[in-house]
């Protein structure tokens, strides 16, 4: 059994590494989603785009970052709990947290 218990966080990290992957991609559509819902334009503005003022260009940065934030955290832990009732062994080890 500690065998398994051991092997069971390193099977993890590939499934991770290709959830986060998706999850930033979902991450990237819910925000240009959001935006243009919001500010009724195609594109967010970045912080080399001159005509932008620093409000805007902090405002959508802190949105991006939010939505980022939280649909990482929502996929990383449906993966960990997937895992944990398949397996009976929570992904995180005893340490927890990310790497």
């Amino acid at each position: 059994m500690r065998k398994k218990k051991k092997k069971v966080p390193l099977l993890y990290k590939p499934v991770g590494f290709a959830l986060s992957w998706a999850g930033g991609a979902l991450a990237g559509l819910a925000f240009q989603t959001v935006w243009k819902a919001v500010r009724h334009e195609d594109d967010a503005p970045d912080a080399l785009d001159q005509d932008r003022g620093w409000g805007e260009i902090l405002l959508a940065a802190a949105a991006q970052g939010a939505i980022f934030a939280v649909v990482r955290s929502a996929i990383d832990r449906s993966g960990a709990k997937a895992v944990h009732h398949a397996t009976g062994i929570w992904p995180g080890g005893a340490e927890g947290g990310r790497d």
